[in-house]
């Protein structure tokens, strides 16, 4: 009975989380990245682990080729100098080094290689999540777009329906603004009749006649026949101007 009754707990939970994650997609993305940070980290702290070892066994390759340098030196100098049994405790010390770093030396290798794996390893599948992650941003988006674009379409079909029964309400406010519109060009064109265009006129006929007779003036005073505006002034016209001119300032 309790089991049922768990098992029934346990539906209605997961019911209610799976709608939570439709709902928040990204929510539950933006988890599985963090996921993911956190097991390259921890994977990382092995590889460096792993890598410290492979560190070490290059160092005790290395103090060893050092040692069997040295051994070898002094097992050759004993025996030259006629030290048997010296030369042959060092040979003997060299055996065991030589054997100690050929170990070693597979050892490293065997660690380099594991190492490197490792990291190709890494890689391929950070890059693999990556691109799933990818892939999900695009498709979540293009979701939310489609969603948005459905209930776009299905809020211009509300308002087209809504619209087409209101058209009662558009007709009424079609005519109220007709005649406003009537009455607003009525009044304008009454205003427009009853302005006096008199004084305007008489205005007008004026600022023209004082320009025309400035103009005279002036054609006059440099010799410019106004009947012709391209013939040349004479010269005589010309010089009696300068005459004039001359005399005045003289005077």
């Amino acid at each position: 009975m309790f089991t049922r009754l768990a098992n029934l707990i346990r539906g209605f939970m997961s019911l209610f989380i799976k709608g939570l994650e439709k709902r928040n997609p990204e929510a539950l993305l933006e988890l599985e990245q963090e996921n993911l940070r956190k097991q390259i980290a921890s994977y990382n702290q092995g590889l460096a682990a792993h890598a410290g070892l492979a560190e070490r066994l290059m160092g005790q390759v290395r103090k060893l080729e050092a040692e069997e340098q040295q051994l070898r030196a002094n097992t050759t100098a004993h025996l030259r100098a006629g030290n048997k049994a010296a030369a042959a405790q060092h040979a003997l010390r060299l055996q065991t080094i030589t054997r100690e770093l050929a170990e070693n030396r597979a050892q490293m290798e065997q660690a380099e290689t594991t190492y490197k794996d490792l990291v190709r390893a890494r890689d391929v599948a950070v890059n693999a999540a990556r691109s799933k992650i990818e892939s999900l941003k695009g498709a979540i988006n293009d979701m939310r777009m489609k969603k948005a674009m459905a209930d776009m379409n299905e809020m211009a079909s509300g308002m087209i329906s809504e619209i087409g029964g209101s058209g009662d309400t558009l007709n009424r406010l079609h005519e109220m603004v007709e005649e406003e519109r009537t009455k607003a060009a009525g009044r304008a064109r009454v205003a427009r009749d009853s302005l006096d265009m008199t004084q305007v006129n008489v205005k007008e006929a004026e600022m023209q006649a004082l320009a025309d007779q400035a103009l005279a003036d002036f054609a006059a005073a440099e010799g410019i026949s106004l009947g012709e505006p391209d013939a040349p002034v004479p010269a005589a016209n010309r010089s009696m101007g300068a005459e004039r001119k001359s005399d005045s300032e003289s005077a």
